[in-house]
């Protein structure tokens, strides 16, 4: 990726000479396949006689003007940067080019839908790409306004920030859409999207009285499976919460939905035109978890319009701060305003795993994070700065008071409308309502990287009175930092059939030993659970008793969050090598029937295999996988008909199948031979029982295009390829290989199934011979694709099945041979590194 990374120093030199007023973009997608047509107008005021540049990347340019005086592309265009020079205090720029559509879902992507071969287009803009369309001062913090003017066939909709106007039709089957001008906003959350989509309107009137239009759009082909009346519904109660929680109205003049193909983010806040992946949208059957997962997205993505969109940051290091509050905010809204209320339970379960996880990475970083360039920020979208960032949120509300941080933020809002912002600014309010002072609480949660490890202490006499109780707090070596936690003590003892909680008391946590003289005296309860209703960041621990009664009696506690508490603190014992993959493996398969919530099923049942897969000790992986496959197969037969964890087993066992006979089961399911109850083998089922097939080496590739050709959809092609990548021969591999490898022309989600398929674990012996060539690519991956192509094929085709000596060796070498390589790329093979050294410490834990 030469020539196109900017950093924070540049973006601040050139804040400091330049202040935008407005965009006039007019975009022509009337000129084929490849390019579309970008004239800019844009007006600033600047230092006189100051120089600076303006990004673009593009094809070619034909103009460029800078107030009326010519300048040659030739000379002041290289790379994504247009030099200006001799600036006056105000200006106008005027920059005539054209620009490439992209595959890869960054800038403006083009998709061809197998179904009807209609064309549609949709931008993504975050982090640095709306300089793919046009000609722009790329950051956050010079915000202006936009008009966009857009000429396209007449049969399409047109949909920007703006409402959609009247069309001008040229009577040659082209239109032209003038869009009114956007308020100030960063050109990140500009957005266009274009093409025959479908839509259906509804409206909502505002708490400021006005009438917010709605929309929700889909592709042709997918339009008959997209609810939108319940995607309304769920807008509408988010709304209501919100303008009422902010104590500020919507902002913007309407709100449209898009479901856009080949999206690789569940969402993105453009502003009042959001697009979603199609993932959401459901044309077969999908777990509760998934359906959950969408309502949090939806709300995710509306509170980004007030944290993010009204007010922004100014500089990338406080991207936490967006995405972090819209993690928390979407969260309380889902629990609180409508029927998903457990949504702290699914925030413990997937967040936190997810938190917790990429805390413990080398890659991990303060929640307020340094970002140096455009290259740190790319990578920066992850579990710190949404989930742990989120965490640590409501940790603070809960803290400074649930009123008082809602007051904080109401009072935000209104002195920051439409400018940007850092962190102080936020923190300043919230002291104003809350009276606490919060700079030590700052300095200790968001300027110092880890996550600390909480464990009891306790003694008993011979009667299993406690004597003692104490809390035991550490803290990795290279982030020592021991924090204060406000935390609850739960207490749970058997009672029949059932786990109930017995006791409990909430407490402060701070220094390395707490003791807590209140449980004294207290007989000792069969499980004892740190963190009880999940108010504290830490990693729980459970002890010797404690364990062992999960493992036996896991399923029997009765509150959904306690249980998601303590199959996350068998988790993280297990990972971080302090307890058996084997044991795990055995809590999970005896638990894992009765547990109630999709999310936390969903998210044991993917740590069940990468256990399997890579944690248990290497001469137990065998019988360890078909011991899983077997026990997913029967915990199937038993469970439900036609409930959400009938199918979550079914679609596991079909992963983790891994003898002869298992893959019978397989084909004898999708071929409707056997079959369970309530249960349909829809499109989608199966494809995932053709791409476990096709894992064991029981189809081929025409069986594979036989299905294609009977579902050549978009999903369709996306299972193809991921089922020919999986096909265990070295044929396959290579033909593989060579396609996401040698060739760069495949889209986006073609190129992360195919990478899926690639590692599949059945496949695992044929991953030794691309270990080598997997380091040989890396640079030129790196120097030739875009970050989100990159990111793929670096994280997915490492063979992280092999999990072995030697590829931690050859990940070591090539770090240890490249330390002047991009510090985004070094982090991304570092993260892979982790994972191996991770995986063979617990595999040494295992073999004891």
């Amino acid at each position: 990726m030469p020539g196109e990374n900017l950093t924070r120093i540049e973006a601040q030199e050139r804040r400091a000479i330049v202040d935008t007023h407005s965009y006039e973009v007019a975009l022509d997608l009337t000129k084929g396949a490849e390019v579309f047509g970008s004239r800019t107008v844009v007006r600033f005021s600047a230092t006189p006689g100051a120089a600076t540049f303006i990004d673009l990347i593009a094809r070619g340019i034909r103009e460029i003007s800078l107030n009326g005086r010519s300048i040659d592309p030739a000379t002041a265009f290289a790379d994504s940067r247009i030099e200006l020079t001799g600036l006056e205090s105000e200006n106008e720029l005027v920059v005539d080019a054209d620009c490439l559509y992209t595959n890869t879902g960054e800038g403006l992507h083009r998709f061809v839908d197998p179904v009807d071969g209609e064309v549609y287009l949709y931008s993504q803009f975050e982090v640095p790409d709306s300089r793919r369309v046009f000609a722009v001062f790329e950051q956050p913090d010079l915000k202006a306004t936009f008009r966009f003017t857009v000429t396209a066939p007449e049969a399409w909709k047109v949909v920007s920030n703006s409402p959609t106007p009247e069309p001008e039709r040229h009577g040659d089957g082209h239109a032209t859409w003038a869009f009114a001008a956007t308020p100030r906003i960063s050109s990140y959350i500009t957005a266009l999207i274009a093409g025959p989509y479908e839509a259906t309107f509804s409206e909502l009137t505002s708490a400021s009285g006005r009438v917010i239009p709605l929309g929700v759009y889909g592709r042709k082909s997918l339009w008959q499976h997209l609810d939108a009346d319940y995607i309304f519904e769920k807008t509408r109660q988010g709304f209501a919460y919100f303008e009422d929680k902010f104590d500020y109205a919507y902002p913007f003049e309407k709100y449209d939905q898009l479901f856009v193909p080949e999206f690789n983010a569940g969402a993105m806040e453009n502003a009042g035109a959001v697009t979603f992946t199609e993932t959401y949208v459901f044309r077969s059957k999908v777990t509760d978890a998934v359906k959950e997962r969408r309502v949090v997205t939806i709300l995710h993505e509306l509170a980004h319009m007030w944290f993010g969109d009204l007010v922004t940051m100014k500089w990338w290091n406080d991207l936490w701060l967006n995405e972090s509050f819209a993690e928390w905010a979407s969260t309380i809204a889902t629990a609180e305003a409508t029927e998903w209320t457990e949504a702290w339970t699914t925030f413990n379960a997937m967040e936190k795993t997810w938190a917790y996880r990429q805390d413990q990475l080398p890659s991990t970083h303060p929640v307020v994070a340094q970002i140096n360039d455009l290259e740190d920020v790319q990578v920066n979208f992850d579990g710190i700065t949404y989930a742990k960032g989120g965490s640590v949120l409501k940790q603070l509300a809960a803290w400074v008071g649930i009123e008082q941080f809602f007051a904080g933020v109401a009072a935000y809002f209104k002195k920051h409308e439409w400018s940007n912002t850092e962190l102080a600014d936020l923190l300043s309010e919230l002291e104003a309502t809350s009276g606490r002072e919060l700079s030590t609480w700052s300095k200790k949660w968001l300027e110092t990287a880890g996550v600390n490890t909480l464990s009891p202490e306790i003694a008993t006499d011979v009667d299993g009175t406690i004597t003692r109780f104490a809390i035991v707090q550490t803290a990795p070596a290279d982030y020592p930092t021991i924090r204060p936690h406000r935390l609850g003590v739960g207490f749970y003892s058997l009672d029949g059939d059932a786990l109930v909680r017995v006791h409990h008391v909430e407490l402060d946590v701070d220094g390395d030993l707490t003791e807590v003289p209140e449980l004294k005296g207290h007989k000792r309860p069969d499980l004892v659970l740190l963190n009880d209703e999940d108010l504290a960041y830490a990693k729980i621990r459970l002890d010797e008793r404690s364990l062992a009664t999960a493992i036996d009696h896991l399923g029997k506690i009765t509150d959904p969050l306690a249980r998601s508490l303590v199959w996350g603190a068998a988790w993280d014992q297990t990972r971080d090598a302090e307890a058996s993959a084997s044991d795990y493996v055995d809590l999970v398969l005896r638990n894992i029937g009765s547990e109630t919530e999709s999310t936390t099923v969903r998210t044991t049942l993917a740590q069940l295999q990468l256990a399997a897969n890579s944690y248990v000790a290497p001469e137990k992986r065998e019988a360890t996988r078909q011991k899983v496959a077997d026990a997913l197969w029967t915990l199937a037969e038993q469970a439900d008909a036609g409930s959400d964890s009938q199918l979550q087993f079914v679609t596991a066992f079909a992963s983790a199948a891994a003898t002869a006979a298992q893959w019978q089961k397989v084909r004898q399911l999708r071929d409707g031979e056997v079959s369970f109850d309530g249960l349909e083998i829809d499109t989608d089922l199966s494809w995932q029982l053709l791409v476990s097939l096709a894992a064991g080496g029981a189809v081929t590739v025409d069986d594979i295009d036989a299905a294609l050709a009977a579902d050549n959809t978009a999903k369709g092609g996306e299972f193809a390829a991921q089922a020919k990548a999986a096909l265990p021969t070295a044929e396959a591999k290579a033909a593989a290989w060579a396609s996401l490898v040698e060739n760069d022309d495949l889209p986006n989600t073609i190129v992360r199934s195919a990478a899926l398929g690639f590692v599949h674990p059945a496949g695992r012996e044929l991953l030794d011979a691309y270990v080598q060539p997997y380091f040989e690519a890396l640079l030129p991956i790196w120097e030739s694709r875009t970050y989100k192509i990159a990111e793929y094929l670096i994280f997915g085709l490492y063979p992280a099945p092999l999990a072995n000596l030697e590829l931690r060796d050859a990940t070591r070498r090539w770090l240890e041979s490249h330390a002047d390589a991009a510090p985004a790329l070094r982090r991304l093979v570092a993260e892979n590194l982790a994972g191996v050294e991770r995986a063979l410490s617990v595999q040494e834990r295992d073999a004891q």
